[in-house]
């Protein structure tokens, strides 16, 4: 305008008119993108869930949302993506994931969806021939669930023990709360039928081993098995990073680290070998929290570690969650706690005086109204610490309230609701069915809620994730009506869930989560 003003009337000299052109050619320069999105539809998933048609990007972070004309005529993109009317969302946040040992299973025998103990014999038969390993070698497999099949009764090791006599052999049941193994592994572990475990079951019958370990036991074979090696986990850990990219997720709540991992991962994170977002919980074990408190929180960019992951109970599905009152399928079983509560009751106030976040999984009824007590016990002096219960699956109907008058973070997987739904009612009854996976009365406490899914325990696919919140039916459409819908969660609560709310359970939720200026461009088209 300048320009056209002062040429078309020639009121300044020649060399004054050359010294503003070039002044305003200067000033004038449009600021530099490093990318440009248009023609999208971006849900921004902000305060208000406003919605963009644009996104200009610099340096990794949000620079502006608008629409596609004028963030166009504003900035100069070195590159720019066309989403031709795609929809694009923040991207999607696990806030209960167990990455590291999802990637160390992508080289284990996969027993996921396996329909009876003969194909789980069968798959390990046709993965032992195709992996070529030496007969001495640890065969380990994870992913079995006893309650899929049509004889729903937990299987011995005897024809495990038949079929591989020398080679030792451990298959972890799909919820990390059970495992089998056979007389090999037994024998390595030193286990006998007297052997006795705080917080879990050795199996016995008729006088003899049934390679059946309960939750705490596991440990007992599992810490037996050999380490992958540095260079190896690595692969994996490249290949399972490429895997969640795949899916959309851009940030992983890892839950149940050791120190070693940790600084594993900062290694990784400094030669440029991993980018996925990770909030680390360390493990609950003393030479976690000696390391912890000397060391300090660990935040940057890529890597948080200021939470620690305790258990309270086991898994549902393996009769380990504790319950008020017996299994309804088994009335000698109420389950039981990993630990005593006292140890809960010393362990959480120092935690708490470091400022530190607890995220206690707790499964059972029993399980979560302890631990609500003991959280709300300490945090009614330090009120602003974030605390989770994960998982919070079966909760007495008087007990909700305690997760508001606490401000006691419930952190959930809606594809355990649609994964249980088969087997949960017959394990808890009808009375205390209508109080588990009740999304919307948790919701309620806090008015947020952290979306997850558990895996490997479940599939990582947060689009599950979506549908078992929002539809609570199986991928055939099962049940009609859904899963008891009343506790359905709306598609915009369940985005936030996944993104969002899932950043706040970590206390990001000023850098990720959502497509707002400043924050982490991480985005899924």
């Amino acid at each position: 305008m300048l320009l056209s003003y002062f040429s078309i009337r020639g009121h300044l000299p020649s060399k004054l008119f050359l010294a503003l052109a070039i002044g305003c050619l200067g000033a004038c320069q449009k600021p530099v993108a490093d990318l440009l999105v248009i023609n999208a539809t971006i849900y921004t998933v902000d305060s208000s869930f406003s919605t963009a048609g644009a996104m200009a990007i610099k340096d990794g972070l949000v620079l502006e949302t608008g629409t596609s004309g004028a963030l166009q005529l504003k900035y100069k993109a070195s590159k720019t993506i066309d989403a031709k009317g795609k929809f694009i969302y923040p991207g999607f946040i696990d806030a209960h994931c167990h990455f590291a040992r999802y990637a160390e299973g992508l080289a284990e025998c996969e027993l996921t969806g396996t329909n009876s103990w003969d194909e789980v014999l069968a798959t390990l038969g046709d993965f032992t021939k195709a992996q070529g390993a030496a007969d001495t070698t640890w065969l380990v497999g994870r992913g079995w669930d006893q309650n899929d099949w049509l004889n729903k009764e937990f299987p011995t090791n005897k024809r495990l023990n038949e079929r591989f006599p020398n080679r030792p052999v451990f298959l972890v049941r799909v919820d990390g709360h059970a495992a089998i193994a056979n007389k090999k592994a037994l024998e390595l572990a030193n286990l006998t039928v007297e052997r006795n475990v705080v917080g879990g079951k050795v199996m016995v019958q008729n006088g003899e081993l049934t390679g059946l370990l309960i939750d705490n036991a596991t440990d007992l074979v599992g810490r037996k098995i050999p380490f992958l090696g540095k260079e190896k986990l690595r692969v994996l850990l490249k290949k399972a990073e490429a895997n969640c990219f795949a899916v959309g997720l851009t940030g992983l709540h890892d839950c149940g680290l050791n120190a070693a991992d940790v600084e594993f991962f900062e290694k990784m994170y400094a030669s440029n070998d991993l980018q996925i977002r990770l909030n680390i919980m360390l493990s609950d074990n003393p030479a976690n929290y000696a390391w912890a408190f000397k060391r300090g929180k660990v935040k940057t960019p890529q890597l948080q570690v200021s939470s620690f992951k305790l258990y309270a109970d086991g898994a549902l599905g393996s009769r380990g969650a504790c319950l008020r009152h017996p299994y309804s399928d088994d009335p000698s079983n109420s389950g039981f706690l990993l630990k005593p509560l006292a140890y809960f009751d010393s362990i959480l106030p120092i935690i708490a005086s470091k400022g530190w976040q607890a995220c206690t999984h707790a499964i059972g009824d029993s399980a979560n109204r302890s631990i609500l007590k003991l959280y709300g016990k300490v945090l009614a002096q330090k009120p602003d610490l974030r605390w989770r219960i994960e998982h919070a699956q079966v909760i007495d109907s008087a007990d909700f309230g305690l997760f508001g008058a606490a401000q006691v973070v419930p952190s959930v997987q809606p594809t355990h609701a649609t994964s249980d739904m088969y087997w949960a009612g017959e394990r808890l009854g009808k009375e205390r069915l209508e109080s588990a996976y009740a999304y919307q009365n948790l919701l309620r406490q806090l008015g947020w809620l952290p979306l997850g899914t558990d895996f490997p325990v479940e599939d990582i696919s947060p689009l599950k994730t979506f549908f078992a919140a929002t539809i609570r039916k199986d991928a055939k459409g099962y049940p009609d009506g859904g899963f008891m819908p009343k506790n359905a969660l709306s598609r915009l609560q369940t985005l936030r869930g996944m993104t969002i709310w899932a950043a706040k359970a970590a206390f990001e939720e000023n850098e990720k989560g959502s497509l707002e200026v400043g924050k982490f461009a991480d985005f899924v088209m």
